[in-house]
């Protein structure tokens, strides 16, 4: 059997359990809640996981390991950001958001959550915010699609399109059938593989390279400063740019979602303990990977045409075929994880903030349902077309997509969460000033522009939602009976979905 077949075997049996997974939920979702949160019951463990895994997506496992591999650790200032912003977002976000949510007329997505918090009438907030979602997510899912592409020509020689349709195929049938349960279960069993990987191939790459001592020394001799985290280059703008991606968690609507399935606010702290403890070790294992795989390839002579395929290179290289395609198949995960939960996320926003909302129609769960699947089939299409041709421009959004969300909702969400003041005008005003901030922002280089734009845009949407709000803000008894009522289930901490009331 070539080594090739090992690979394809692995992927095949990894394509099997995913769909197996959506299969298994298809019955599982009877109303719009459930298949679009998953009638708020998800596991700790499996919200850490699925939050951890709809996030990193391939960045983690080929775009750090690449940048680190090619510039040295002070990319990694990155991923403390990120870290310590996933810490501060379960901390403060997570069980504030799982109480709220549902106490405030049991809102399921975010974007009726805005409108429900803050008594908007108008349901420009809601509509606004619920744009907002489609247009982004629907170029994130397209990206997602092109790079399950390029993987599948990259890795198996294998047509692009052809590539793009089997990744895409898989993921949205199982995201389609079983909606977010399968979508949280899927990235539970994607994310458990991306661990797993990101320990195994640096692990046994030390060990390959003589030692810890052996690699650092093979590293000092390429370039010493490829182990500082801060050079002769690294100036300010630099550091405060990478450590502010952390702000973009705030606002991630595929991230935060997860906090709202949780079953309790009690489960949040051990969901937190989980999450950042498996985000910790797969950012380490991969910071790892990049340094192991400088070491092996100067030590063995080996010519990396790409930086981002050194995680690639190394699982091929140490590993039987079948476990070298296992290993594959988590790269695939990564990007799979992300395309089934914008998925979802998208489809909610179409069907709930923007069909329901603007048509006003009312139907039963089964039809619900229903609409839930075709706004993810309708999404897959065009993210699909917009895949077919290789574009890198759609890959290039994605970088400051991040900051689009982070701006547009994060101050929103923080606000709405912990200040009775926010008014719906507030809310508005700040939410579509941050993302044109980081819209005009990213496309001016030099100077003060080359800080990363979600700082920018995140200031301004907190400064103006707090300024407008100051003028427009109106005492409302039904809004401070659901903060006071928040506050009070934080405080007592009810355990169950079944103690915190519906508004």
């Amino acid at each position: 059997m070539s080594d090739q077949a090992f690979n394809i075997l692995a992927l095949i049996i990894y394509f099997a359990a995913m769909l197996g997974i959506g299969w298994y939920f298809v019955r599982k979702n009877n109303s719009l809640d459930e298949y679009m949160l998953g009638g708020r019951g998800l596991p700790p463990a499996v919200a850490a996981l699925s939050a951890g895994a709809s996030d990193m997506s391939g960045w983690l496992l080929m775009g750090l390991p690449g940048a680190i591999y090619a510039t040295g650790l002070v990319e990694a200032w990155i991923a403390v950001g990120l870290t310590i912003g996933a810490w501060l977002n379960w901390l403060f976000i997570a069980p504030r958001l799982r109480v709220y949510t549902q106490v405030s007329a049991n809102s399921i997505t975010i974007p009726s959550f805005f409108e429900n918090r803050l008594r908007d009438r108008s349901r420009l907030l809601r509509i606004a915010a619920g744009i907002i979602i489609l247009v982004f997510f629907t170029f994130y899912v397209s990206s997602g699609m092109v790079a399950g592409g390029v993987f599948a020509e990259s890795s198996f020689g294998m047509d692009y399109r052809t590539g793009m349709l089997i990744v895409a195929g898989v993921t949205v049938l199982y995201s389609l059938g079983g909606g977010f349960l399968a979508a949280s279960y899927t990235d539970f069993v994607q994310g458990t593989m991306m661990f797993l990987a990101l320990i195994a191939v640096p692990l046994v790459g030390v060990f390959a390279v003589g030692g810890p001592g052996e690699a650092a020394a093979t590293i000092r001799d390429v370039d010493p400063a490829l182990l500082r985290m801060l050079g002769a280059g690294t100036s300010a703008i630099v550091v405060v740019s990478a450590l502010a991606w952390g702000l973009g968690y705030f606002g991630q609507p595929h991230i935060i979602v997860r906090f709202m399935a949780l079953r309790s606010v009690e489960e949040a702290k051990s969901a937190r303990r989980i999450g950042i403890g498996w985000m910790i070790l797969a950012v380490g294992g991969a910071i790892a990977t990049a340094l192991v795989g400088i070491a092996y390839v100067q030590q063995n002579g080996i010519a990396l045409e790409d930086p981002e395929t050194i995680f690639l290179v190394l699982g091929e290289i140490l590993f039987h075929p079948l476990i070298a395609g296992f290993i594959l198949a988590a790269v695939l995960a990564a990007i799979m994880s992300t395309i089934s939960s914008q998925l979802i996320v998208s489809a909610s926003a179409l069907v709930e903030d923007l069909f329901k909302a603007v048509l006003k129609r009312r139907a039963t769960d089964r039809q619900e349902v229903m609409l839930g699947r075709a706004a993810v089939l309708v999404i897959s299409l065009v993210a699909g077309a917009m895949a077919w041709t290789q574009n890198d421009t759609i890959l290039g959004l994605v970088a400051f997509a991040w900051a689009g969300f982070g701006a547009a909702f994060g101050p929103t969400v923080i606000l709405s969460l912990y200040w009775r003041g926010l008014s719906a005008a507030g809310a508005l005003t700040g939410m579509v000033a941050g993302a044109i901030t980081v819209g005009v922002w990213g496309n001016i280089d030099g100077g003060i522009f080359d800080l990363y734009e979600i700082l920018p845009g995140f200031v301004v949407n907190l400064v103006l939602a707090i300024i407008i709000s100051k003028l427009t803000h109106r005492a409302s008894s039904d809004v401070t009976a659901e903060f006071d009522e928040t506050m009070r289930i934080m405080t007592s901490g009810s355990k169950s979905t079944a103690d915190v009331p519906r508004g």
